[in-house]
């Protein structure tokens, strides 16, 4: 172990003592008070030098490159500065600004007049700053100054947490809108009937509007819950092995009715998943009827089922006009529709697809849709196998 530094009163005690030695054995006095002088200022010129790179422990000092290195691999991205120009910028930082930023005035890195104005400030100050980098992103820029000329300014994304509030507010405003529709449409329909009672033809029209729109009202407050429930238990993995293939045959039935079950055509193989039966069957349904109402009038809707490796694949492929490439990344979206007229001519709430996506994520699967215009409409659900007995972890599946 190193031995700690000399104190310099342990240097000029020892000058004071060998001065009067010499002193006292006759030298000259001011020859001796010569050396403790010089003694002196070497000691003083010595320990008031600029500290040295190495501390006394041998360790490296905390120089430029190293508080570079100390803060490159962080999350958050950090700035710091020397008279408003920047001359450490982590990874992160420069990911969100650009590499260019080194060396450059903070105003010019920044390039928004919010986040500049916080160079004006002589005290730590931040600012919620909007299209910092990219269109609706959302950062919290925090400055703070020390030393005279040095800053560090560090940028938190709250992005995510604006998306969710952004993402909560539209829910609400297209769900009252959807609700108000046939509310309106009912409440209309009655002060009508009050009105005027008219003849018994209109009165059984109208009453069967009412009926319709009363149970579009119906299916939209389920489809709500329905999404509702899934999403609460969306991180949770069903554990109860299920036979996917006699699911699929009834769900499909179901969707179909008398009316249209003799346009499906079947071609399903044995597949065992872990999974929620009723979600299940309710994603079996919405796909297949998505496809023999929008498909073509009297075309074919083929539902196949295949098991190979670590994967059940259920494919629903209708013979409509097919949906234009722009639409496809929007279909899952709530309330998306692509022909809204159609949609809610035919009784759709435009929660749909939005309900087999949630139902698809809890079950760790995947959800693909595929379409060429004029060529009809693929939908196909990927599901894990499941493996081991019924009183397997969530570990006996493979997320897709």
């Amino acid at each position: 172990m190193e031995q700690p530094a000399a104190k310099p009163w342990t240097g000029i005690a020892l000058a004071i003592l060998a001065c009067a030695a010499l002193a006292i054995m006759g030298e000259k006095p001011w020859f001796a008070l010569a050396i403790l002088l010089i003694w002196i200022g070497s000691l003083w010129l010595k320990f008031d030098e600029p500290p040295s790179m190495e501390t006394a422990s041998g360790e490296a000092g905390l120089t430029r490159d190293t508080m570079a290195e100390l803060i490159e691999h962080s999350g958050t991205p950090l700035l710091l500065t020397r008279r408003d120009r920047v001359t450490i910028a982590n990874r992160a930082a420069r990911d969100v600004l650009g590499p260019h930023i080194l060396g450059q005035d903070v105003r010019i890195a920044l390039r928004h007049p919010e986040a500049i104005a916080l160079a004006e400030h002589d005290e730590p100050a931040s600012a919620t700053v909007y299209n910092l980098a990219r269109r609706r992103d959302v950062w919290l820029v925090s400055r703070k100054p020390f030393n005279g000329d040095y800053a560090v300014i560090d940028l938190t994304d709250q992005s995510a947490g604006a998306n969710v509030g952004r993402a909560h507010t539209d829910f609400v405003a297209n769900a009252s809108h959807e609700l108000r529709t046939p509310l309106a449409s009912i409440i209309g329909y009655v002060e009508t009937l009050i009105d005027e009672p008219g003849d018994e033809s209109l009165r059984a029209r109208f009453h069967q509007t009412i009926l319709r729109e009363a149970k579009r009202l119906q299916q939209l407050v389920d489809d709500l819950l329905s999404l509702s429930r899934v999403e609460a238990g969306e991180h949770d993995l069903p554990s109860e092995h299920i036979d996917l293939a006699p699911l699929v045959l009834l769900a499909a039935r179901d969707a179909a009715g008398p009316a249209r079950a003799d346009r499906i055509d079947f071609a399903l193989e044995d597949a065992t998943i872990q999974g929620d039966v009723p979600q299940l069957e309710q994603a079996v349904r919405n796909v297949v009827d998505n496809a023999l109402k929008y498909g073509a009038d009297d075309g074919r809707v083929r539902i196949s089922l295949t098991s190979e490796g670590e994967a059940a694949e259920l494919t629903v492929a209708d013979q409509g006009d097919g949906i234009a490439p722009d639409h496809l990344p929007h279909l899952t979206r709530r309330f998306y529709r692509v022909d809204p007229g159609r949609s809610r001519a035919s009784g759709g709430t435009g929660l749909g697809l939005a309900l087999v996506k949630h139902i698809v994520e809890r079950h760790r699967g995947r959800l693909d849709i595929a379409s060429e215009h004029g060529a009809g409409t693929t939908v196909t659900i990927r599901l894990p196998i499941a493996r081991g007995d019924n009183s397997a972890s969530h570990d006996t599946v493979t997320q897709l």
